[in-house]
């Protein structure tokens, strides 16, 4: 069990990426925020998932008793 987290992103490069892609500064600053707090909920739920025996560790547990 890793016990780390994803609290959040960069912003600074996130504005830097939005501006190089030539997307609109005030569009970006009022959309990322909600895609960031999306993307890291998903990013820990995945991250958990791995970290938590699935039925192929049941399995290999039983099997070596």
């Amino acid at each position: 069990m890793g016990g780390g987290a994803v609290i959040g992103w960069d912003m600074t490069a996130a504005l830097a990426m939005v501006s190089a892609l030539g997307v609109d500064p005030l569009i970006a600053a009022e959309c990322l925020p909600e895609i960031e707090a999306v993307m890291v909920r998903k990013l820990n739920e995945q991250m958990a998932a791995r970290d938590r025996p699935g039925p192929e560790d049941q399995i290999r547990s039983a099997r070596s008793r």
